[in-house]
């Protein structure tokens, strides 16, 4: 097993990496880069890994120091070196830095290349021995329902009797057993190490989510996917893509053949329709609407789920989503659909799924013996709000009160948007702080009551979170439903910086057992 370090998050490096590392002679990765210079070193030297972070370096990595917004990579280079890294990958930049001989390089070979993060992916696919390529591989993009389609497919698998693997917004799960990742989409380098982790645990399939972001930073280059998903296109992210048109782009750039053989594309979405006819692989369709390849049809909602029959290319099945909503209806379809692209037995997937349990964090119910309903949704974009509270509002014939805040640092522009739609819709709406990150809290809750003016329901601020969901919890009546948005899975606060301790789940239980025992006289 590789010796283990640990991030200052406290991730474990070794976890998420093969335990018999390959090892792969630097002369032999060369052939990946053929614009790339050797100016120090032995290209010789055995690699066994790669890392772009000092705090995730193994002895045996390569250490690719990259250019970055304010600092390079090349900077942090000693520490490299002293944490075990045997080679350098950088750009012009960085090494006119370091200069071959130097006394701070000791013989470590440096790599050049004119764009190292471009060429990152395909070096770890192949220092890993293309690990992906032994899976099958499922990529879901969408703006909405990623988490969710990518955590039933992964546990339809299981049930059904296939290894399967999953990287996502709640972290990664391989062969059933989570293993703690921080982004959406790893960098390429812990990417394809985890795809090697897979292989060697006998994986058979990894669903996998795929972020925009991963998309333009080249986190997913060096994977062909089996089949690419799309789910649909809303306002999101456009604090990084500027634009709605430069945020398509970016999902649309999966369905090229760099990227994926297939694609399959929910057409009920208007950009899936523009994607389905533009797109340069061959593509599948699935509706809830109307004519596609692949239909829900005789959907049944219910408050713990629904039922569906599934039509398919010479396939009809019965199926069960075992979360609430039109739109979980959706995601289940195209977990369904997309393993049956991948070659896999839809109706044992069907079968599998409809057993399953809910999605951490996704319109997760917190029970604690009360008489009224606590939800608790990552909706944290105008869409999602809206899917969230329309979902709720037909399963109480009471109120449904929402607990809401908008994040820092990213797009400001959805934040009245996000407050107007939860005070048309609920009926009570109190403001509170999501993850203000750097900015000053009072001004982000000050652009969603600005919104929530605009709607008919009571709108209260309150800027502590756990103070602000415990006034919701307190107001609640029998029969209502208090949706706590925003974190879902979340277990950290970010404010001025600094992430603090906080998860909603945990605080919307605590506020219930305080009510319950207030209610029942216990100390």
């Amino acid at each position: 097993m590789p010796h283990d370090t640990r991030t200052s998050d406290g991730l474990s490096v070794a976890a998420t990496r093969p335990q018999r590392p390959p090892r792969t002679v630097l002369r032999d990765l060369l052939e990946v880069l053929p614009d790339a210079t050797t100016i120090a070193g032995d290209e010789a030297t055995t690699v066994t890994g790669v890392s772009l972070s000092t705090q995730r370096i193994l002895p045996g990595d390569l250490y690719a120091a990259l250019p970055g917004s304010r600092v390079h990579g090349i900077d942090f280079v000693a520490d490299a070196l002293e944490a075990g890294a045997v080679a350098v990958l950088t750009d012009e930049v960085g090494a006119s830095r370091v200069k071959p001989g130097s006394p701070l390089l000791a013989g470590v070979p440096v790599i050049v290349t004119e764009d190292p993060r471009r060429a990152l992916g395909r070096l770890a696919a192949r220092v890993y021995g293309d690990p992906a390529a032994a899976l099958r591989m499922i990529g879901v993009t969408g703006t909405q329902g990623k988490t969710t389609t990518t955590r039933l497919l992964e546990g339809g698998l299981q049930r059904a009797g296939v290894t399967a693997g999953v990287i996502g917004t709640v972290g990664t799960r391989i062969a059933g057993k989570d293993v703690k990742t921080t982004l959406t989409t790893p960098e390429a380098p812990d990417l394809h190490a985890l795809f090697a982790r897979m292989r060697e645990q006998k994986v058979k399939a990894c669903a996998m989510e795929v972020s925009s972001h991963a998309l333009v930073l080249g986190r997913v280059d060096g994977v062909v996917f089996d089949v690419a998903v799309f789910l649909n296109l809303g306002r999101d992210h456009l604090d990084f893509h500027h634009s709605v048109a430069e945020y398509y782009a970016a999902k649309a750039s999966l369905f090229t053949p760099e990227r994926a053989r297939r694609g399959l594309v929910n057409i009920d979405d208007e950009h899936g329709r523009r994607l389905a006819a533009e797109a340069p692989i061959p593509v599948s369709t699935f509706s809830t609407l109307g004519d596609a390849d692949w239909r829900a049809v005789d959907v049944e909602l219910g408050p713990q789920g629904s039922t569906f029959t599934v039509v398919g290319p010479d396939v009809r099945l019965e199926a069960r989503c075992p979360l609430p909503g039109d739109f979980n209806v959706t995601n289940t379809l195209a977990a369904i659909a997309a393993a049956a692209e991948a070659g896999l037995d839809a109706t044992r997937i069907a079968n599998a799924i409809g057993q399953g349990g809910g999605v951490p964090g996704r319109l997760e119910r917190i029970e604690a013996g009360q008489d009224f309903t606590v939800v608790v949704d990552y909706a944290h974009k105008p869409d999602a709000v809206e899917a969230a509270i329309r979902t709720l509002r037909p399963l109480t014939d009471g109120r449904v009160l929402v607990v809401i805040g908008a994040g820092g640092d990213r797009d400001a522009g959805k934040r009245p948007l996000m407050g107007e739609i939860a005070a048309r819709l609920a009926d009570l709406v109190v403001v509170t702080d999501d993850n203000p990150r750097t900015e000053e809290p009072a001004a982000i809750r000050a652009a969603v009551l600005d919104g929530a003016g605009r709607g008919g329901a009571e709108v209260l601020e309150i800027g502590d979170r756990r103070a602000a969901i415990t006034e919701a919890i307190g107001r609640a009546e029998a029969g209502d439903i208090v949706l706590v948005a925003g974190k879902g899975h979340e277990t950290g606060q970010e404010v001025a910086g600094v992430v603090h301790p906080f998860d909603d789940r945990q605080v919307s239980r605590e506020a219930l057992i305080t009510r319950l025992r207030g209610a029942t006289g216990m100390a």
